[in-house]
């Protein structure tokens, strides 16, 4: 028999990872990319001398990656260095408080009790919960695909027991008072496209993945991670295209038979899985498939994660005082959450994520400079019609100048590069639909049997990757798809060819 054949549409985290497993497995397989250069949201600019990471920065559950050359009998630290980031975070507000967020135990204690000596104690109750949820929620289901709705039945009975109807922000106040504390440990669901005070409780689980495990950036940047599973997947026999879009999945009897790309291309398969974003697939790549019909009618009715606002920047200086991940937080934590998530208003006030990767490797940027990239939350664009081409330079003003002011003085005098990446960005470049930055919103009921199934249930030899599956957006979540994924791939391949 000839070898089973695979196309994979998408090289981001999550479409790589399936690629490699299925070569690994044997499976001859194609990834399709649009963009010139692999990594999907992990695509890597470069200008003056600087390397910007696009995005994702914040590397954890380390062992998922090193998996992936596991199953192809390699080792992962011949292909890249992961170089452990401390403290994990630096989280600052406006008053001059500053919290360091790190896995280690004594330092984050003595940090809580300085601030609110009787949250020690609820602290100590938080963990040991949400230690309870890390287990049934990453290790127990993160990789099992929801098929069917008894799928969802047979694991209910431990999602009330660990109360996933309540909030991440909700389930926190349980245990801890302090209204700062109660960000420390709340924000980590917008790091997955949640809004705190909506995402099921099940996220506080990311707390304990990150303490378990820790937080990482690759030496290079997240390019270099990008990179190496390139060259392990053309390594195992696999082929990439790149500039190539894909404008329709082929198929005939309710069975894809292969894909079709925008540069004449087409490539036959009996397995196609998407890594593109779920509206897309569904409305434009199988437009024309009846089968999908009712699904992608189905998913305009779905809540829709925010957007983002990036800007990368590049510095003639270095800045010592800054930590690798930066939270910095604005006036309002609740109300800014709301106009961004409910309101669809762009505030005045706002929160950003700083990311300055030279604190931790110094040859992302010239000598002495120094590389970063800052992101505010945003409205996506069916929240709130925003000329971006107009707002984004204005944005970008305002942010710059709260940065000077607050965190990096003499910021625009000392700027040599910047460029931005707004919200129709997400939806022209990446096809994110109406430009939301992680695809489905991660509340109870867009979960596990509710997300966008791994494996399509009326049309043969379709899959999903990545964050519109299950179980959701962020590195260890992309790449815990394409462990589910993979596994329905090749026992279905397995059963297909007897």
């Amino acid at each position: 028999m000839t070898q089973p054949r695979a196309v994979v549409i998408g090289s981001g985290f999550g479409g790589m990872a399936l690629a490699v497993r299925l070569q690994a497995a044997g499976v001859q397989t194609t990834i399709v990319e649009k963009r010139d250069k692999p990594g999907g949201r992990a695509y890597v600019y470069e200008d003056e001398g600087f390397v910007f990471d696009g995005g994702p920065t914040v590397l954890t559950a380390p062992n998922a990656i090193e998996e992936l050359f596991q199953v192809a009998e390699r080792d992962m630290a011949e292909y890249v260095e992961l170089l452990p980031v401390m403290p994990f975070y630096r989280l600052c507000w406006e008053d001059g408080y500053s919290f360091d967020y790190s896995n280690d135990l004594d330092s984050t204690n003595a940090q809580i009790a300085d601030k609110s000596p009787e949250d020690v104690a609820g602290y100590a109750r938080f963990l040991e919960y949400a230690e309870e949820v890390f287990q049934e929620g990453y290790v127990n289901l993160a990789s099992e695909p929801f098929l069917d709705f008894w799928s969802m039945i047979r694991v209910a009975p431990q999602l009330m027991r660990l109360q996933s109807y309540r909030s991440v922000y909700s389930m926190v106040s349980k245990f801890i008072s302090d209204p700062q504390l109660r960000q420390v440990y709340s924000f980590h669901s917008l790091l997955v496209g949640g809004n705190p005070f909506k995402t099921s409780s099940i996220y506080t689980l990311i707390h304990v993945l990150e303490r378990k495990w820790g937080v990482f950036f690759p030496r290079g940047g997240t390019g270099a991670l990008v990179s190496a599973l390139v060259k392990l997947f053309t390594e195992l026999g696999g082929e990439i295209r790149l500039g190539a879009p894909v404008e329709r999945i082929l198929t005939a009897n309710g069975q894809v038979t292969g894909v079709a790309a925008a540069d004449g291309w087409t490539a036959d398969a009996e397995v196609v899985a998407s890594n593109a974003d779920v509206v897309h697939t569904y409305r434009q790549l199988l437009g024309h498939e009846p089968r999908a019909a009712t699904t992608a009618r189905s998913l305009l009715d779905r809540r829709y994660s925010m957007s983002l606002f990036v800007i990368y920047f590049g510095t003639k200086k270095r800045h010592p005082n800054l930590a690798h991940h930066s939270v910095l937080f604005g006036p309002r934590y609740h109300g800014l959450l709301e106009d961004i998530f409910e309101r669809g208003v762009l505030s005045q006030d706002f929160s950003l994520y700083l990311h300055a990767p030279t604190v931790t490797d110094s040859s992302l940027a010239p000598p002495g400079g120094e590389a970063f990239y800052v992101l505010s939350p945003v409205p996506h664009l069916g929240k709130a019609k925003i000329d971006w081409e107009a707002e984004g330079p204005r944005y970008r003003d305002r942010i710059f100048e709260y940065l000077e002011e607050r965190y990096i003085p003499g910021l625009r005098e000392d700027l040599v590069t910047s460029r931005i990446f707004t919200p129709a960005d997400f939806a022209s470049v990446l096809n994110g639909h109406l430009g939301s930055a992680f695809s489905l919103e991660p509340v109870l009921t867009q979960s596990a049997y509710f997300r966008v199934h791994n494996r399509d249930p009326n049309i043969g030899g379709l899959y999903f990757v990545g964050a519109g599956t299950h179980p959701g957006a962020g590195v260890p979540g992309v790449v815990a798809s394409a462990k589910a994924t993979a596994g329905l791939v090749l026992a279905d391949v397995g059963k297909r060819r007897g």
